[in-house]
């Protein structure tokens, strides 16, 4: 070997060696980097010694997408979850204190101290001001649904202004990786940079991707809707003002096609958006409907009856309703009575009415008059409410419980309901949050950098920096002894 070839060798050597050590460095200044994949300076023989061919970026497809489904899944399991807490305390308050079905139980204890003592003005009033109590709850907690509804309408706007923001962004990384990778440049940053727009629209819905020629990328939604293909497809939504009873929600919209659903099942939930119009047009619903029925229940369990077996109709009693003093229609929901539900004037002394109406009945006329005689102690009214309470009745399925049931178990069951879906919801939101960590750290382990090993590399190449430094200087000498003997 000829010492111009062995100092070409040496020359080869330290420039592979900075190349490599400038690739070392840049890992570990990105260590902290979860958006960075780890690169490797992959060497290759020349004739006239060795060079960098390439810089190669560190990957795993299969755990990238699975990390992505991951974080989809996470994502919206824990908006689900966060989402059922507020409804249930907007609702029924903490420790279910202000809910309905806790309104009703006091309004039945009352009655049994007012029947127990049915001269006693006093307890005729608090049976009437638990009775306000309930058309409180009952009112509070429709309008509550409802602003919950609307709430989760205008976080959906905000999630598909971020999503058509994020594709934006992704369309420009893609067009700098085909560049990159068309002209042989180096494009790991823009694939970073494009993975990690990807995980973020990923927190929105479940993506699925697959790239082309010149690591051209595909995104589709997780059923199937194409969301970018060279260009960006329109994601559209168009908000609701505000909610009533009643209302649906607009879907959300990828070039025209609906791509969001209430009907996944509560631990089936992948992304933000599903989380959300699960929340607005399937978990609200239902509860406005279970509050509806209540009032309905309430409405029927108080009603006055035909006292003379004339047979006059039922009529709207304690409470009362929009559509009163006729009762709502039996065994089918009337949407937004727990909206329209009150106390009705005749009883409520607030309101210039006779709360010993209550005992005696007649606020719909002689007919309907209980108490005939006038007596103090008349109780059978008051009994008879009570038992009501705890009689079935035929509630409509869209509640989403028992459909054969008392009013009384029908509000119990209307707070196992909602504490059943935040129980199944917090079980998926742990699963998904570990299987996210899982997948997080498979592929850090695959893809990260680990900064003990970069050091160690870093040491490796000192030491084919010092080597290479020696052969250049034993060249060296030896080139200047020979030229001392010419």
């Amino acid at each position: 070997m000829s010492l111009t070839t062995a100092l070409n060798i040496a020359q080869s050597a330290l420039l592979a060696t900075s190349k490599r050590t400038s690739v070392v460095s840049q890992n570990i200044t990105n260590a902290g980097n979860a958006d960075y994949a780890r690169r490797t300076a992959v060497l290759a023989s020349t004739d006239g010694g060795v060079r960098v061919a390439e810089v190669r970026r560190a990957t795993n497809e299969a755990l990238f997408r699975q990390n992505l489904r991951a974080s989809s899944d996470w994502q919206g399991q824990q908006r689900l979850l966060s989402g059922l807490d507020s409804l249930s305390t907007a609702v029924n308050g903490t420790d279910n204190a202000s809910s309905p079905t806790t309104a009703l139980a006091g309004l039945r204890d009352a009655l049994q101290l007012y029947s127990a003592t049915p001269s006693s003005s006093n307890l005729a009033e608090g049976a009437i001001d638990a009775a306000r109590q309930l058309v409180r709850s009952l009112n509070d907690g429709s309008d509550a649904v409802q602003a919950v509804r609307t709430g989760a309408d205008i976080e959906i706007k905000a999630a598909v202004d971020d999503i058509n923001k994020l594709l934006a962004d992704f369309e420009t990384a893609n067009r700098q990786v085909i560049s990159a990778t068309s002209t042989g440049r180096d494009a790991n940053s823009y694939i970073d940079q494009r993975n990690a727009i990807l995980s973020e629209i990923a927190q929105y819905m479940p993506i699925s991707t697959y790239t082309r020629g010149s690591e051209d990328m595909v995104i589709m939604t997780g059923d199937g809707a194409t969301l970018f293909e060279t260009v960006p497809r329109a994601v559209t939504f168009e908000p609701t003002a505000s909610f009533g009873p009643g209302m649906t929600g607009n879907p959300v919209y990828v070039d025209g096609i609906p791509i969001t659903a209430a009907d996944q099942a509560a631990g089936e939930i992948s992304g933000t958006l599903g989380a959300l119009v699960k929340l607005r047009d399937d978990v609200a619903v239902t509860m406005q409907t279970q509050l509806d029925e209540i009032a309905r229940g309430a409405i029927l369990a108080f009603a006055e009856l035909d006292q003379t077996g004339g047979g006059a109709p039922p009529l709207a009693g304690l409470f009362t309703w929009s559509g009163g003093p006729d009762l709502p229609p039996d065994g089918v929901v009337t949407q937004g009575l727990a909206s329209m539900i009150k106390v009705n004037p005749a009883f409520d002394s607030e309101q210039g009415g006779n709360p010993v109406l209550l005992r005696d009945g007649g606020a719909n006329g002689g007919d309907y008059l209980a108490n005939t005689a006038g007596g103090a102690s008349f109780a059978t009214l008051l009994i008879g409410y009570a038992d009501r309470i705890d009689a079935p009745i035929v509630f409509d399925s869209a509640a989403d419980i028992a459909a054969n049931v008392s009013l009384a178990d029908f509000g119990a069951n209307a707070i196992g309901w909602i504490e059943g879906l935040r129980k199944q919801s917090s079980s998926a939101e742990v699963n998904a949050s570990a299987m996210m960590v899982r997948s997080a750290e498979a592929l850090s382990n695959e893809t990260g950098v680990n900064v003990d090993t970069e050091i160690s590399l870093l040491l490796d190449l000192e030491h084919s920096y010092e080597a290479s430094a020696r052969i250049i200087s034993t060249v060296d000498r030896m080139m200047a002894a020979l030229l001392e003997l010419v």
